[in-house]
């Protein structure tokens, strides 16, 4: 049974007093190959995470005629049109994606940016919908994730107050989930503001948690002191390998560690009760002087 402080994915509770759910972002990283998306599912299954996430887009309605045809050189052609469609992943690959994910015990989604691609992650059942910051002004497409009974993540990059109150009011509060998020590539820590993690909580009364782009994983673990619910982080094999989002994800050490990091801190919260341990009285009777 989940509180208005925690929802429900895939029968999981998430928000005050859970788990943290830890979410694997492969993004575009596979670089179009099915193989490397495939090899970014088994790194986030061998680092303990709950869930990994993709991106599904219909390139032509997304993208205007002269955003597609600028030039910008890249391995799949000479203008952004062939690096967008040389990225994207068919809906078949997706649900590929989805049942090797599932048979390593994870669950698969993606950030819709638009309404086809909405319906197409939905036919694959995914453990919740994921808004992009890009998108969180996008009144049509909000509502369009509300037909569907399942949770939404939506994330707050870029965005003010007042535009998150209103898409707030637009998706209305059932099942729904805010991710603290600075949209930088990488971020830098004098922007990541994770004080604004307790604000959105306070002000909303939703789970939010974190979606990060900085480098390292100490400002991620500190965002769970917090009180961040879910941490999201992009994951790549390589650092160095060709793509605009590598440089800011983690390689599978980092987020075997990242999630190690937040199991540890999870336990050393406490109930908040001031207490003598069993471990301690034997110091305590060894160091204090008796008077």
């Amino acid at each position: 049974m989940t509180s208005a402080h925690t929802v429900d994915i895939a029968g999981r509770a998430v928000g005050e007093g859970q788990p943290v759910f830890v979410v694997a972002e492969a993004g575009i990283n596979h670089n179009g190959d099915v193989g490397l998306a495939r090899k970014l599912i088994d790194a986030a299954a061998a680092a303990g995470c709950d869930a990994v996430k993709g991106q599904k887009r219909t390139v032509d309605v997304v993208y205007s005629p002269e955003e597609l045809a600028r030039p910008r050189e890249n391995p799949f052609g000479p203008t952004n049109g062939d690096l967008k469609r040389g990225l994207e992943l068919p809906v078949e690959v997706h649900r590929e994606l989805d049942e090797h994910a599932n048979s390593l015990g994870l669950r698969w989604t993606a950030s819709a940016w638009d309404e086809q691609s909405l319906e197409d992650v939905a036919s694959w059942n995914p453990p919740f919908l994921k808004i992009a910051s890009a998108s969180l002004t996008d009144d049509a497409l909000l509502r369009a994730h509300r037909r569907y009974d399942l949770p939404v993540v939506l994330s707050t990059g870029m965005s003010t107050l007042a535009e998150i109150d209103h898409a707030v009011e637009v998706l209305g509060t059932t099942q729904l989930i805010l991710l603290h998020c600075t949209s930088t590539y990488p971020s830098q820590p004098r922007e990541l503001n994770l004080r604004a993690i307790p604000v959105l909580a306070e002000r909303y009364r939703l789970p939010v948690g974190y979606s990060g782009h900085e480098r390292g994983i100490a400002t991620s673990v500190a965002a769970v002191a917090f009180g961040a619910c879910v941490i999201e982080r992009h994951l790549t094999l390589d650092r160095s390998m060709w793509g605009s989002d590598q440089s800011a994800s983690l390689e599978p050490t980092e987020f075997t560690d990242l999630v190690a990091a937040i199991r540890t801190i999870e336990q050393a919260f406490g109930d908040g009760v001031k207490k003598v341990y069993d471990s301690e009285i034997p110091v305590r009777e060894k160091l204090r002087r008796v008077g």
